[in-house]
């Protein structure tokens, strides 16, 4: 241990600001993202279900613990989804904290904000996806300007080599043109407005939606709109999506256990649709991903602990290595 720890006695505190300046590039958040589903494929993990508790409709806190053999890394993260904390609190809808422990004595060695974490492995996740169920993509579009969705579109960018456009639509102008005008002299890939979501959907070999989560599901996005041959990637559950798009589709999920878990709260209220594989599964070559070029896929990632602990393992080794933080007493 460095930095000052002694395990047991005390454990490294890092802000949120610490944790973004360390300078963890996407390209390294890429390939730890990877590691962490093609370990998840493979069946090499310990990860249960979210549990969590739900203070008000549509509101839930997640326990999500792990432990990453390859990685001899162990810890949890703390997260909540508050819908509303953006235009009530001005916050994001997730928000929480992170602790990693020493696998030989357990004791807690790293607790540190979560939100860039999961802002981060969440499009990582998105887009890996896409590169396996979408090769040669032209166009993606991303549904929500929000932080997931600038990292969406970031990473869009960083992943997808073959991308010529990258559309953007949130049912607020001002953030469309708001993500357009920061985001653009930063990507290589045209970033271009929607003018609606039924043209969005319709013209994008490849969408993602990064919304809100509810258990009745909004719908927004229509069936009839869907064509052959698209990829739709949803962060927001069946929240945004006509349900009937997933029926149809290929559905993959990251995880099969955490889905059925959230079907039992509520949030599939039409049933979950059949699970032909995991994400993780696909880029392990365990199971195909595509099968036939007008296939419509749906691939649902939620989020799993197993990203999130890999990837904390890798923001505090580097707090280690280069002394960023706080050494607190336990």
């Amino acid at each position: 241990m460095q930095n000052g720890t002694a395990r047991g006695q005390n454990f490294l505190y890092l802000t949120k600001q610490e944790v973004i300046d360390l300078g963890i590039t996407r390209e390294e958040v890429v390939d730890i993202t990877r590691s962490a589903l093609v370990e998840h494929g493979n069946g090499r993990y310990e990860m249960p279900a979210k549990i969590g508790v739900h203070p008000f409709p549509d509101v839930f806190f997640h326990a999500m613990p792990a432990f990453l053999p390859a990685l001899n890394a162990v810890g949890m993260k703390w997260i909540e989804s508050y819908p509303n904390n953006p235009s009530r609190f001005g916050i994001p809808q997730i928000t929480g904290l992170q602790v990693m422990n020493d696998v030989e004595s357990g004791a807690p060695v790293a607790l540190f904000d979560s939100t860039w974490l999961t802002a981060q492995r969440t499009p990582a996740v998105t887009m890996l996806a896409a590169e396996a169920l979408h090769p040669g993509a032209k166009t993606f579009a991303m549904i929500g300007c929000g932080v997931q969705g600038r990292e969406h579109v970031v990473y869009a960018d960083t992943v997808l080599n073959d991308l010529e456009t990258i559309t953007v639509y949130d049912v607020r102008e001002e953030a469309i043109d708001r993500l357009i005008a920061d985001l653009q002299p930063r990507v290589d890939v045209e970033l271009l407005k929607g003018v609606s979501l039924e043209a969005v959907v319709k013209e994008s070999e490849v969408l993602s939606s990064a919304t809100i989560i509810v258990r009745e599901p909004l719908a927004a996005a229509k069936d009839e709109w869907v064509s052959a041959g698209q990829t739709i990637l949803p962060c927001d559950l069946n929240t945004f999506w006509e349900p009937a798009i997933s029926r149809r589709s290929r559905y993959i999920v990251d995880s099969i256990d955490e889905h059925e878990l959230f079907a039992d709260m509520g949030y599939f209220p039409d049933g979950l649709p059949a699970i032909a594989a995991e994400t993780g599964q696909v880029l392990a070559g365990i199971k195909p991903g595509r099968t036939s070029s007008d296939e419509v896929i749906v691939n649902s990632n939620i989020g799993m602990a197993v990203c999130d602990i890999a990837l904390g393992d890798l923001i505090r080794r580097r707090a280690e290595e280069h002394g960023v933080g706080t050494v607190l007493p336990l």
